[in-house]
């Protein structure tokens, strides 16, 4: 099954959710591909990229926000780890999406993000790991669901993370230094 399969899985009905999840993850993929293709010293599994990229938002049906017309009952900060979730469904063969999934939230998660908002934390921290986890993490910070359309300039890409903290700040800079 592909990326597009099971998003159709996911997603059936035309609307607002899945129009929004298709805009916003093709371009969030582009971004990502270019980077693959500008930095060929990296290695990156360029397959695993375009995946992972129209993959990563794939649980925030599930989520309350109303904003970009999703009306879950499940905190927005949990869309990953309910994405992850549902990659793992489709099989072993979906773990690296899964991770992608799990690990994009701002520029990455501590526990601590969880607890703040009264929320059961992950096991683990949720911070990108491989070079393919981070790149789409980055390139994703460039793309907001409530204006698909619009680019971030990375200076706006920055400050939106950082509502989770400066770490989240200082860890996009360091991106935007090797992928930028």
């Amino acid at each position: 099954m592909d990326a597009l399969a099971i998003l159709d899985k996911y997603y059936p009905e035309a609307g607002e959710p899945r129009q929004l999840l298709l805009t916003h993850s093709r371009r969030v993929a582009e971004r990502a591909l270019r980077i693959c293709r500008e930095h060929p010293e990296l290695h990156l599994d360029c397959g695993l990229v375009e995946r992972g990229a129209l993959l990563h938002d794939i649980g925030i049906r599930f989520c309350n926000a109303p904003g970009i017309h999703c009306y879950g009952t499940e905190h927005y900060i949990l869309h990953g780890i309910i994405g992850a979730r549902l990659m793992r469904s489709e099989g072993e063969l979906w773990e690296a999406e899964a991770r992608i999934c799990e690990r994009h939230t701002g520029t990455g998660l501590r526990r601590e993000a969880f607890l703040s908002r009264g929320l059961q934390p992950p096991t683990t921290d949720l911070l990108p790991e491989t070079m393919e986890e981070q790149v789409i993490c980055y390139a994703d910070k460039f793309f907001s669901k409530t204006q698909p359309e619009r680019e971030k300039t990375p200076e706006e890409a920055a400050r939106s993370v950082s509502k989770f903290g400066e770490e989240q700040a200082a860890r996009f800079w360091e991106w935007h230094t090797l992928f930028g």
